[in-house]
């Protein structure tokens, strides 16, 4: 089974300092959910994993946050991709849970689900904590520019973390090696 990580704001949609509090809000990168569609027809599953702290914050709550993803799964399915599961830490920066990145629970826990390594599994976000979080499960990162990625960049990131413009073109890498 080949599997790819996706971190949701600033790879899959277009970020906000103020939050993505509500589906209105959530409006996807161009160019992403059809290259989720291309991973799916290639044989990839697709899993998120993001931090969504202002859930935490009192910005929104849980049954928001699924309509919001209730929305990017249908935006998906219109160009015929799908997202096999949604892992999100609901806790805020204060909370010293694991599940927030940069740790590496729910990376831990989608491997202990699947029973198996996220070894050579890719892991594609726009922030250093994304990075690290990929890193300490084992998982192979790659950064977008997009969302906050150019500010993570200019920030630096680890050594031989591969950069790509946006999740299309690291699904054009991915697919090219794989063809």
């Amino acid at each position: 089974m080949s599997l790819i990580i996706l971190d949701r704001d600033g790879v899959i949609n277009h970020d906000s300092d103020d939050f993505i509090k509500s589906p209105a809000e959530w409006e996807p990168i161009e160019g992403s959910l059809e290259a989720i569609a291309r991973l799916n027809y290639a044989g990839y599953k697709v899993v998120v994993i993001t931090n969504q702290s202002g859930i935490a914050r009192g910005l929104l709550d849980v049954e928001t946050l699924n309509r919001i993803h209730s929305k990017m799964h249908r935006m998906l399915a219109q160009v015929g991709g799908k997202i096999e599961a949604i892992f999100f830490c609901p806790h805020g920066p204060d909370d010293k849970c694991d599940c927030r990145k940069p740790k590496d629970a729910a990376f831990r826990e989608l491997a202990s689900r699947l029973r198996l390594s996220l070894e050579n599994v890719v892991a594609v976000g726009d922030s250093l904590r994304d990075i690290q979080a990929a890193q300490s499960a084992g998982a192979k990162p790659v950064l977008v520019r997009t969302g906050k990625g150019e500010s993570t960049l200019k920030k630096g990131i680890p050594k031989g973390v591969p950069v790509y413009d946006d999740l299309a073109a690291v699904v054009d890498a991915l697919l090219e090696v794989v063809a």
